[in-house]
């Protein structure tokens, strides 16, 4: 790839401080951003296309039957490419300005049911040693907190306040926020930290693999797979879904949805508001069977 497509995955991986995951996605919509440049247009200079051959390979992806989801996903890697590219002035004129998203519809989020969980967290038997406690706690965690994969990845062992019971969470952007935890989760962090050191796991990051390093998504999505498979026969079964979970079982349990968007790390409300639609699904069931007229 071009030297100023390794500058600008450097920037996303280094100064954005971005997943892994984001970086992995960012690398591939470049590589295959530059290629249909090369091919189409036998040009190798990312940096100065221009508004048509940007307009040329989304309507290629279009075409190729790509979702509009994931074509959204690669205007936002090039939005984010030629910003960096101004801010460094680098160029003078953004070719995105006139570059507008694919319409989506927006897809509601799945989520385990209250009973379900309960089962696990209170009923299955996790293996009393390193491996089990820890696998609660990445379940505990997701289903307790609402942080994402990525952020419970860089969850490090100075982010816990066991006297205030809070987990301060890096998220998207390089956003602070400071979530609240239960005396149970505490109880958990503390149980896995005695583990942890007796294996001699030493690590400054809180969750970490049999060998004492630091946990990735693989694994996490292995470990949620495997307990969700026990107790729901949703197709999903990620660490995703723990989250939105977190967040419709607090908005159906009467949760202000600004504090929820507060508690999720979203930046505005819309992206909240997808939960309301299962609240409200919630709110149907109690009127068919408690109203007289329904």
């Amino acid at each position: 790839m071009p030297e100023i497509i390794d500058f600008f995955i450097k920037y996303i991986q280094f100064e954005k401080r971005s997943s892994e995951h984001t970086v992995t996605a960012y690398r591939t919509d470049m590589k295959q951003f530059t290629e249909y440049l090369s091919k189409s247009y036998d040009f190798q200079h990312p940096q100065l296309a221009d508004f048509q051959m940007i307009r040329s390979w989304i309507v290629s992806l279009a075409e190729a039957k790509v979702e509009n989801r994931s074509i959204n996903r690669k205007i936002a890697t090039l939005r984010t490419f030629y910003k960096f590219l101004l801010q460094k002035k680098i160029i003078e004129k953004d070719p995105m300005f006139k570059v507008s998203a694919m319409k989506t519809q927006k897809t509601i989020p799945s989520f385990v049911r209250e009973t379900e969980l309960d089962t696990l967290l209170d009923d299955v038997e996790f293996t009393e040693d390193f491996a089990g406690v820890r696998d609660k706690l990445v379940l505990e965690l997701l289903y307790g907190t609402g942080m994402r994969l990525s952020e419970m990845i860089d969850l490090k062992e100075r982010d816990i306040d066991f006297y205030n019971r809070t987990l301060t969470v890096l998220g998207k952007r390089n956003k602070q926020r400071i979530i609240p935890i239960n005396q149970q989760l505490v109880s958990l962090i503390q149980a896995y930290q005695s583990y942890k050191n007796s294996e001699c796991l030493g690590n400054d990051f809180l969750i970490v693999t049999d060998k004492g390093e630091q946990s990735y998504p693989v694994m996490i999505q292995r470990i949620t797979k495997k307990y969700l498979s026990l107790v729901t026969t949703l197709a999903k079964k990620s660490p995703h879904i723990l989250r939105h979970s977190y967040a419709t079982h607090l908005l159906n349990n009467g949760a202000d949805l600004n504090a929820i968007k507060d508690l999720l790390g979203h930046s505005s409300l819309s992206a909240t508001q997808v939960y309301t639609h299962n609240s409200m699904e919630k709110i149907k069931k109690i009127y068919e069977q408690a109203h007289p007229k329904a």
